[in-house]
Order: structure tokens, then C-alpha cells, then sequence
């Protein structure tokens, strides 16, 4: 599979609640598509400064692993909303232990099941995320500014074709949701959400 779908500074990212997975993947096997990875488990840890700084600039940093897949990076979003870059590590825990080592600290550790296949030049990627739903996120990364709004409208078009339209999309970020299902039920002291 190409790693070439990963490649860029920006990030045209649309998500959409699915309400129903069986007719999701009915209209994906219809098209032509890659895998790239199957239900993958996947854990992120997210850090921050002790102060909340890269929260307060819309910033967030994370070191995410998935298994069996093997895939390790180290990824930064923010702050303009398209803004993401991502590389691939080999050491996790070292990534995560420098981190630390630099004064940040784990602000919370997130996991979900993922699945990500290639349509075109676009990766569709499929979540589940244990007490909150699944979710599917129509993407494609670029380093042309300028191209971004036309890609929005090709993801558009391309989500309508699973039947899901703006009633459906999730604007919030999966760190949103589960903070706010953290603070719901205070699921642990290590503030970590478990599928």
C-alpha cells in the first residue's frame, strides 16, 4: 500500500457518524479499493505541558501505535484546522519517553478499532470507539494550500455516495469526545478509555 496517502502538511478530513456498518461496507465492496489495514487496534497517547499550552494554541501532539499492523507515528495537528503532519517512528516508547523527558506529560490515552482503505487518491478510514460510536472519516493529505476546498468538495461528493450527508458529519475531535465521556464518568485514574 502506498504511503504516499500520507504524505502532506495539510489535511482535508471529513467525519460522519455511521448509524449503520453493514450498509457502509455494502457500498465500499461495491467500489474499487485497497486495504490498508483491518481492524487494527489502535492506542494514542496524547501529551501536553503541564499548563495546557498546546491546547490553549489548538494544537495537539500524539504518539499512536496499531497492532498487528506494527505502524508507530509521531503526529502533530494544529493550529489552522486542516494543519497535520505526521511521520513514522520505530520506537514508541523511547518517542514517548522523550516526550516526557521535555517536559510534557500524558494527557490522555485513547484507543479504538481502525480500519483504512484507498479509494483514488483518498483513504476512507473506518472507527469504533467503544461508548461513543462509529465513524468514518473521508480524507486526503496535500502540501498545496490552494487545492484544499476543491479536495473538500471531492470528499463531499464521495461520502454521498455512502449515503451520508451534513445531517450525519461529527465536527468534534475524537480527544473532544472522549475528554468529554472522561469527565461523564470518570473512567480512571489514568484518564485512558478501554474498547
Amino acid at each position: 500500500m502506498s504511503q504516499e496517502h500520507f504524505k502532506g502538511k495539510y489535511e482535508v478530513e471529513l467525519k460522519f457518524r455511521v448509524r449503520d456498518k453493514d450498509a457502509f461496507y455494502r457500498v465500499l465492496n461495491s467500489m474499487n479499493h485497497q486495504v490498508m489495514v483491518d481492524e487494527n487496534q489502535e492506542t494514542d497517547w496524547y501529551f501536553d505541558t503541564p499548563e495546557h499550552s498546546l491546547k490553549q494554541q489548538g494544537k495537539t501532539v500524539s504518539i499512536r501505535e496499531m497492532e498487528p499492523s506494527g505502524i508507530k507515528l509521531w503526529i502533530v495537528k494544529g493550529p489552522e484546522f486542516d494543519r497535520c503532519e505526521a511521520t513514522n517512528i520505530t520506537d514508541s516508547s523511547n518517542a514517548r519517553s522523550m516526550l516526557e523527558n521535555m517536559g510534557y506529560q500524558i494527557r490522555m490515552i485513547t484507543r479504538k478499532v481502525r480500519s483504512i482503505y484507498f479509494v483514488g487518491a483518498f483513504h476512507i478510514t473506518f472507527d469504533q470507539l467503544a461508548n461513543i460510536g462509529q465513524f468514518a472519516e473521508f480524507a486526503i493529505m496535500t502540501d498545496d494550500e490552494s487545492a484544499l476546498d476543491n479536495y473538500r468538495r471531492e470528499l463531499e461528493a464521495l461520502a454521498a455516495q455512502f449515503g451520508l450527508t451534513e445531517h450525519d458529519r461529527e465536527h468534534q475531535s475524537y480527544l473532544t469526545m472522549w475528554s468529554e465521556l472522561d469527565e461523564k464518568t470518570s473512567i480512571s485514574s489514568d484518564r485512558s478509555i478501554h474498547p
